[in-house]
């Protein structure tokens, strides 16, 4: 993957964001000879027919071909009829409006990351919610061709699908410029707390994807993208500098999509949300977010029992004027140190961030010398919006 970085480089943070050099790199220009099985380039991205993409004889070279697409083209292609049957997708959509209809008779709405509750409908954990309420209409639409052969060529074997229903409703607002999880979901000084090349790791690990649920013209607000902007590895810290964010206006591109289309990105793809400045369209989106199945440790521990026994170890060391990376060494290797995965309906991010994690909450009652009953008791609780 071709990145901005000079060699060896360590470790990142904001001074190296250089607007300059990330011009440079999202000002180039795809083209559609690089991409034998594309069918066109649109605003820069290229767009493939999904007839094509089914019926391609060499799969080594198109799933190749997918990957430059991903990682030092533009980091995004749109697939006209990923899901040809327009009957399996309202099947599922029609999954969809009832979970969305039950949320809402229950007086419960699910927080989105930048909207607030209520603004627009998503469910969270779509993927198990709908293989429960219709398993036959689950298996018809993940039987997908077009999102197994896009998911391997970019994750390999193994994969594991999770996905998000956003309807927008007219007048939604939409999201400003980010990149999206793993190091997407940190603060600036989190994101840098990770070396180089963490940065350069994160994006092979995710695949984003969007599937479209009705048909979306611009003005519906559709997601707008920088083409190249995954290229640009600072881009993690850089996301949110102003000047980033007013380039990204500037620059942003959008392409209508007809429902059954499908767009794939690379998670580090500067991306947002449009706006729905329609009367009418309520923007359905399947959000798919698939990982790498090398995202996960070893060894299963009971980390909640692990911060347990060790707290009182903890405040003893504390007491006595243990440094504070002393400490810190000390719950690093003792509590899970990331919220993710979580129950998103029960402990969504709402303003933007993630949850607290185990860690968090352990170094918090070291430093507010919390009993061992009130720690043990924010463990379970935060256990049971993992897990509810």
């Amino acid at each position: 993957m071709s990145l901005s970085s000079a060699p060896g480089r360590a470790r990142l943070c904001e001074q190296d964001c250089d607007l300059d050099v990330f011009r440079t790199l999202v000002g180039r220009t795809t083209r559609l000879a690089d991409h034998p099985h594309a069918s066109s380039v649109t605003e820069n991205v290229l767009v493939y027919e999904g007839e094509r993409l089914r019926t391609a004889g060499d799969r080594d070279a198109l799933r190749a071909e997918l990957v430059r697409a991903l990682a030092d083209g533009p980091g995004i292609v749109v697939v006209r009829g990923a899901f040809p049957d327009p009957a399996v997708v309202d099947g599922v959509t029609a999954v969809f409006e009832a979970l969305i209809a039950g949320q809402r008779a229950s007086g419960t709405s699910a927080g989105d990351h930048f909207a607030r509750p209520g603004a627009n409908d998503r469910v969270w954990n779509a993927l198990e919610k709908t293989a429960l309420y219709d398993p036959e209409a689950f298996a018809a639409y993940y039987a997908n061709e077009v999102l197994a052969l896009v998911s391997t060529a970019w994750l390999g074997p193994g994969y594991q699908v999770t996905s998000q229903v956003n309807v927008v409703n007219p007048g939604g607002a939409g999201q400003t410029a980010h990149r999206d999880y793993h190091l997407g979901f940190l603060s600036n000084a989190a994101a840098a707390a990770y070396p180089a090349h963490v940065h350069r790791l994160s994006p092979v690990l995710t695949l984003q994807g969007a599937v479209a649920h009705c048909d979306m013209p611009v003005e519906s607000g559709p997601t707008r993208y920088l083409p190249y902007s995954q290229t640009y590895e600072p881009g993690y810290l850089a996301w949110r500098l102003p000047a980033f964010q007013e380039y990204f206006e500037a620059h942003q591109v959008q392409l209508p999509l007809a429902k059954g289309d499908a767009a794939f990105f690379n998670p580090a793809l500067f991306h947002a949300a449009g706006t729905n400045r329609t009367a009418d369209v309520r923007r359905t989106a399947n959000l798919l977010q698939i990982s790498s199945a090398f995202g996960r440790a070893m060894e299963t521990v009971d980390r909640e029992a692990v911060a347990g026994a060790v707290f009182p170890v903890l405040l003893r060391h504390r007491s006595r004027g243990a440094a504070r990376e002393w400490l810190d060494n000390v719950v690093a290797a003792s509590a899970e140190g990331y919220p993710f995965p979580t129950d998103l309906d029960s402990d969504p991010p709402v303003d933007g961030t993630a949850p607290s994690s185990q860690a968090d909450l352990l170094r918090r009652a070291v430093r507010e010398e919390w009993t061992p009953e009130r720690l043990r008791e924010a463990l379970r609780a935060a256990a049971g919006r993992r897990r509810n």
